[in-house]
């Protein structure tokens, strides 16, 4: 393939720049250094316009090409930000920053779209315009989204989006994808609770708050196995549970719980923010004590298009041999967003046999880049053919 030939050539090159923001990492909105090494490159690279603090801290590139007969749009997305925590893999190139690491392979990801801009301004074999979107806060910032309120979307003309994402555990260089919901929509939830604290030695004096929240978890588990289609994907996870007392005699005046919810669609989503705040009104109602319930909606389910999917397939056929059908997964994925406002596919890259995304020994592996890269410049040469 004349597209992997030419970033083969620039493997070396970009594994620089993917160590380099490896070396530097930062996180939500504060990625300034990583952002203007983007915007850098994408000047030097020769795009046709480069705009910065879309989304705070996003970076926008606009790549014409040879020609424009038909308007076509095509936006190519990469995130940039790591994770807060502490890297243990004892690479050469180790993150200088304490408490911060790329342990998601963004880096690898912001990498790879860098070298396909470079290698669509080089030749610009298409008809039509590209534009490559690097956004911050992808780990729980909605960065995706305040790129979207920022008028990514209209301002650019993108009529359609795509992105990729790595994933430890399938084979290197192996892409797979699949049409409708891919990842699920994730959302958190808090429960404070209030009863009448006092001695623990007279518990008929009280509202046992502890003894509430224990029936409240118990209960909170018949959400999905009693009120869900068991043919439909959802999860609810209680993973944090806390009394205002932690003296062994004193029954707690109050109590916090909290957890995430992972669903596959809209009216799963619905149903059990429902039946949460029922259940959590219901149980306190019965002891006498009082709730309140947050609940807090954030990424949606990401839905990868039909037609687009076809296309995104087509094209890591074309660079990689083949795609593999991917499965359903409940992790989250801002890029969601995104395909709320245009069609659009995510796409994953296998990254081999490592460490697990999030996890503090993880490395984004470098053999991958120039077939990353070959599928995206590969998506812009294919939805927009040369005239």
């Amino acid at each position: 393939m004349p597209i992997r030939n030419r970033l083969a050539e620039l493997h070396r090159e970009i594994t620089d720049w993917r160590r380099d923001i490896h070396e530097n990492p930062e996180i939500l909105y504060e990625t300034h250094r990583t952002s203007a090494l983007v915007a850098e490159k994408l000047k030097a690279f020769g795009c046709d316009e480069v705009a910065t603090g879309i989304g705070r801290t996003g970076v926008v590139g606009v790549i014409k090409g040879k020609s424009d007969t038909k308007g076509r749009v095509i936006g190519l997305r990469a995130d940039m930000d790591a994770l807060p925590m502490q890297e243990q893999t004892g690479l050469d190139y180790a993150s200088k920053t304490d408490g911060a690491m790329h342990a998601c392979g963004h880096d690898g990801h912001t990498a790879m779209v860098l070298g396909a801009a470079k290698y669509l301004t080089e030749t610009r074999n298409f008809d039509g315009t590209a534009v490559v979107i690097f956004q911050p806060a992808e780990e729980g910032g909605n960065g995706a989204e305040a790129m979207c309120k920022d008028g990514l979307m209209d301002r650019f003309g993108i009529q359609e989006v795509y992105a990729m994402h790595n994933v430890p555990g399938l084979p290197t260089g192996q892409f797979a994808i699949r049409s409708g919901p891919l990842l699920a929509a994730a959302d958190e939830f808090e429960i404070q609770i209030e009863g009448h604290g006092g001695h623990a030695a007279k518990p008929q004096e009280t509202v046992d708050t502890t003894v509430m929240l224990s029936q409240m978890i118990v209960a909170l588990q018949t959400v999905v196995s009693r009120n869900a289609d068991p043919i439909a994907q959802g999860v609810l996870s209680v993973t944090s549970v806390e009394t205002s007392s932690k003296a062994f005699n004193v029954i707690p005046q109050s109590a916090r719980v909290g957890g995430t919810v992972r669903t596959h669609s809209n009216q799963m989503r619905g149903m059990i923010e429902k039946r949460l705040t029922e259940i959590a009104e219901g149980v306190s109602a019965t002891m006498g004590g009082t709730v309140k319930v947050t609940y807090n909606r954030g990424v949606p389910v990401t839905i990868n298009a039909e037609e687009q999917t076809g296309y995104a397939e087509e094209a890591a056929i074309a660079v990689g041999g083949s795609c593999a059908e991917a499965p359903m997964v409940m992790g989250g994925e801002d890029f969601s967003f995104m395909l709320e406002e245009r069609p659009g596919a995510f796409i994953v890259l296998g990254n081999g046999d490592s460490a697990g995304l999030h996890h503090p020994e993880y490395n984004f592996n470098d053999e991958i880049i120039p077939i990353g890269c070959s599928w995206f410049a590969e998506m812009v040469e294919r939805r927009m053919p040369a005239a």
